[in-house]
């Protein structure tokens, strides 16, 4: 697990290490300037290169002047400009533009007409909210028009350490070395794609800064995150969990049989598909493994199932160990009567996909009856129906309103997008997720995702670990079907595929 922080958190850690742990501003310089050196020396080899340091003011400004001096040093040849008077520079970063001065090295107030190999962006560091303008604008272009090797300092210069929003203009870095924490911005869109190969150092602050105050934000970068439930030995089928999962429609079966696929990739023991008679003949040959109990709904009175399935129904809720609804059941009578049944009867931990959220957003079917552990998957147009708002308010809030939706509606909420996010009302805790790709934009693929995350709950997952755990192994099954057959040609039965052999290595 690694932390995301906020521009308001990093200050404040940045200040406790100084004030409280006692390091002083001016060896963290040193040692930001001395990882990022070591990070650029790795990808751009020792041998000396001519370099370009184009510095601001602040203290980002400074981390780039110790840079040039500590390349220069290396015998690399150096060319340092200073955006802005020294007079209006950081203490620290003055004692920078002094330190070179003692070396020899003349400060360029513009950015002189030469070839370089290598520049370092340390213009703005994660402070900067306002739009980039004037001299700072210009010095942002020339370096995008450069054909050199461009490392950023922290943050790439223009990009908003929060939201990942572009200030007008930003640097377009091939690699960014960021210090102590990835900061959010990093990861988010449109920021995350002007930051290259994003490499964070430890340089002085780390948890002993957080002084009891930990971030908000977190993700998941590599397996060893992944803690998938334990499979006893002397286990059975029943014991590894049974998924109800109510899905498809008359004809419709697709995305019941995705869904139930991806149930027992994850490990489920059991699974039972409720959906139309329509479908038995299909889900029988498509997916064996699985049983199926169907519904007529030309035997339905009103909104009312004939007794027969209402029956069977029931002996299908008492057996399971949780609940999938929603993928592909439409929104007539006998979805809603299905759902309105989950959410007001049931105590099992359950997940509500497509055309649940659907009912729920049209307020066919109440949510405030439900218990708890309810897990909602909506991508951005079900979130805005769910929450009275624009696709475009949902993508530019994308920090803020699953959260408060999961506040709203007392569950887990699962806000699917380039970079998906989870929120649960009982925790502060965020999730923002890394792993995928553009492949996995395709039909089918949040199918997939909602049975795998009723996998991980039907064996006895906490839910909101589930839903965390589920998404990141989405998108690292995404990412290994882009790997095997493209973004382009990738479907979503190429994640499922694929999970046989990621799971095997976690």
């Amino acid at each position: 697990m690694e932390y995301l922080v906020t521009q308001a958190q990093m200050k404040q850690y940045d200040k406790n290490t100084i004030e409280y742990l006692k390091i002083p501003s001016a060896v963290l310089m040193e040692r930001a300037a001395l990882v990022t050196v070591e990070e650029l020396l790795k990808e751009k080899g020792n041998a000396p290169q001519k370099a370009l340091i184009v510095a601001g003011c602040g203290n980002n400004g400074g981390d780039g002047l110790a840079i040039g001096r500590l390349l220069m040093r290396r015998g690399f040849p150096v060319d340092v400009v200073l955006l802005g008077s020294p007079a209006k520079c950081s203490g620290e970063t003055r004692l920078q533009t002094e330190i070179l001065a003692r070396y020899g090295v003349r400060l360029y107030d513009t950015i002189p007409e030469r070839e370089y190999d290598i520049v370092i962006d340390a213009i703005f560091g994660i402070g900067l909210t306002r739009e980039i303008e004037g001299i700072y604008k210009d010095a942002i272009e020339a370096i995008n028009g450069m054909k050199a090797y461009v490392c950023s300092v922290d943050i790439p210069s223009g990009i908003h350490a929060d939201s990942g929003k572009i200030l007008g203009c930003a640097v377009k870095a091939d690699m960014t070395v960021t210090y102590g924490f990835y900061k959010l911005g990093e990861f988010l869109y449109p920021g995350t794609e002007y930051c290259g190969k994003i490499i964070c150092r430890q340089m002085g602050i780390d948890e002993y800064s957080f002084l009891g105050k930990k971030p908000v934000w977190y993700t998941y970068t590599g397996k060893n995150d992944v803690i998938l439930p334990k499979r006893k030995a002397n286990g059975n089928k029943g014991t590894f969990g049974k998924t109800l999962i109510i899905a498809g429609s008359d004809n419709i079966c697709g995305a019941a049989l995705m869904a139930g696929k991806s149930v027992f990739r994850m490990g489920a023991g059991m699974v039972r598909i409720v959906t139309s008679c329509q479908n038995r003949e299909v889900i029988q040959q498509a997916l064996p493994e699985a049983m199926v109990t169907v519904y007529d709904t030309t035997l339905w009175q009103a909104d009312t199932p004939d007794a027969a399935f209402i029956s069977a129904f029931l002996e299908a809720h008492e057996w399971a160990d949780c609940i999938l609804i929603g993928p592909g059941i439409g929104t007539g009578q006998e979805a809603q009567w299905m759902l309105r049944y989950c959410l007001n009867e049931s105590t099992l931990p359950m997940v509500v996909d497509a055309d649940g959220l659907n009912l729920i957003a049209a307020g066919r079917v109440d949510m405030a009856a439900h218990k708890e552990n309810v897990i909602l998957t909506p991508h951005l147009l079900e979130f805005a129906r769910l929450a009275g708002c624009s696709v475009k308010e949902v993508s530019e809030n994308i920090t803020v309103y699953p959260k408060k939706l999961s506040e709203k509606m007392h569950c887990i909420v699962v806000c699917k997008d380039a970079r998906t996010v989870v929120a649960a009302s009982e925790n502060e805790m965020l999730y923002l997720n890394t792993s995928g790709n553009a492949g996995m934009a395709t039909a089918g693929a949040g199918d997939v995702l909602a049975g795998m995350i009723a996998g991980l709950l039907s064996q006895g997952m906490d839910a909101e670990k589930a839903a965390v755990t589920g998404v990141y192994l989405h998108g690292l099954a995404g990412d290994m079907a882009a790997d095997a057959h493209g973004e382009y040609s990738m479907m979503a039965t190429d994640i499922i595929e694929e999970l046989e052999e990621l799971l095997k290595t976690c």
